[in-house]
């Protein structure tokens, strides 16, 4: 039940910066490289069901033509609720048309500037909603370590292309997880930026919480790393101190926090428990000190975030003819959808006191990181579940409640608009990837990624071709 792609070609097991340094050194032609990706999207695409919308074509054109920037010739996927001009956006959706794009959105520019060679679009479950990349009438986005298994979401279709070796890098975004959840699901490096890190597209920009953080999933630390000191070599905010480019593990002895069981009430389950404290462990044996400390916000901000999901939910199926495309029919919308929009419309009362509180999540995490430089946790609270445990078929209640119980340290992140880096340190009895999420305080991506290239360093990253 596991597919990869990984083959003796010019790809190889290389990662984005060493693709981009063969090309940079006249060692390997982009054309070459991008045949190489399109082969290997080729053999394994009906397996995991991942691209949206391949534009090999467009590709190979797109390699005959000079390039710049660090990830130059590198290919990748956008992931497909990202404008960009002459593709298709579907956002996952029957409820409209693809729209064409008129032009790139404004991060989809910024991101295109790091000089990749896109191959398609890549699949997400509907608007981004759910946490695994599955839909009530189409096949699910599939697992590449293990088939039977979600591939998370709501960045799932670039976490399987990475993670089955098509492509080394690829875009996701994260609007409660959505980047970290697939990652860890794969395998992958994840990190969710500080707010602000990067331009935002017309739809994150329009929330009055934006919680929506934007970047890519990898197989390498270095590539994370090499990505956004890209970045702001095309947009830098003033307002947060500057990442640099992270090369190693940091010098300095942190205060860790340590959370393992999160807000729900669920303890966490024993091997994502094991994995996480394993990790407390390499920390430690590294010189950093690790203790449990507590939970920075109430059990309430559960209730208040699932009210905001409902509430763009709702925006959604309320304005999609607007917001979304002229044909747009919101009776259309897959079950949870249309669930998170009724369950907003139920509790719409409740709504200013959720924004005030929504609102106040980056005050009270600001005043936790007073104490420590950096918090370990889960990822998710349990394993990786197998396909349909997830389906946006099955009844919106009870969906609720298993992605309550699933999604459970992710969404504190984007409430609070602080960075977040997923790692794969552990996998599950069925061969499936457990990740670890750090935190830090905001504009604190360099110490993710010195702890990052740390971990990396002490205990290297599981390997589908090789597990």
């Amino acid at each position: 039940m596991r597919i990869h792609a990984f083959t003796d070609d010019v790809l190889a097991e290389h990662d984005a910066v060493a693709l981009a340094g063969f090309v940079q050194r006249g060692e390997v032609s982009v054309a070459e490289i991008t045949e190489a990706a399109i082969a290997r999207a080729e053999k394994v695409e009906a397996k995991i069901n991942a691209i949206e919308f391949p534009a090999f074509e467009r590709a190979r054109s797109a390699a005959r033509r000079p390039a710049s920037g660090v990830f130059a010739g590198v290919p990748t996927f956008v992931k497909d609720n990202a404008d960009m001009k002459g593709y298709p956006t579907r956002n996952g959706s029957r409820a409209a048309q693809a729209h064409i794009a008129g032009e790139d959105g404004r991060f989809t520019a910024q991101f295109l500037k790091q000089g990749f060679v896109v191959l398609g679009k890549s699949s997400l479950p509907e608007f981004g909603f759910n946490a695994s990349t599955e839909f009530e009438l189409d096949p699910p986005t599939r697992n590449p370590w293990n088939t039977e298994h979600s591939a998370g979401g709501s960045s799932g279709g670039s976490a399987a292309l990475v993670a089955a070796g098509v492509v080394p890098i690829a875009h996701a975004n994260d609007g409660g997880g959505s980047i970290r959840i697939p990652a860890a699901c794969c395998g992958l490096i994840g990190l969710k930026p500080t707010r602000g890190r990067h331009m935002n597209n017309a739809a994150a920009a329009s929330m009055p919480v934006n919680i929506v953080g934007e970047g890519v999933v990898t197989r390498s630390v270095r590539d994370t790393a090499v990505y956004f000191a890209g970045m702001e070599q095309v947009y830098q905010n003033a307002k947060l101190p500057a990442i640099g480019l992270v090369e190693g593990a940091g010098k300095k002895k942190l205060r860790i926090g340590l959370v393992i069981d999160s807000i729900t009430g669920i303890a966490t389950d024993a091997e994502t428990r094991a994995t996480v404290e394993n990790t407390a462990k390499i920390l430690a044996s590294l010189g950093h000190h690790v203790e449990p400390m507590p939970l920075p916000v109430p059990p309430s901000f559960l209730e208040d975030f699932v009210l905001y999901w409902g509430f763009l939910a709702f925006l959604i199926a309320t304005f999609g003819r607007f917001a979304v495309a002229r044909d747009f029919d919101a009776t259309l919308l897959d079950p949870l959808g249309r669930g998170l929009a009724d369950y907003y419309r139920k509790n719409i009362w409740d709504s200013p006191a959720m924004l005030y509180r929504m609102f106040q999540t980056e005050k009270l995490y600001r005043e936790s990181f007073s104490a420590w430089d950096a918090v370990l946790t889960p990822v998710l609270g349990h394993t990786v579940p197998r396909l349909g445990h997830l389906s946006p078929a099955q009844p919106f209640e009870a969906l609720m409640e298993r992605l309550k119980a699933y999604v459970a340290f992710t969404p504190l992140n984007n409430a609070a608009g602080s960075p977040a880096i997923s790692l794969p340190m552990g996998v599950d009895r069925n061969g499936v990837p457990i990740g670890v999420q750090l935190q830090a305080a905001h504009g604190a991506e360099r110490t993710l990624l010195e702890l990052a290239f740390a971990l990396e360093e002490a205990k290297p990253w599981p390997k589908i071709q090789s597990a």
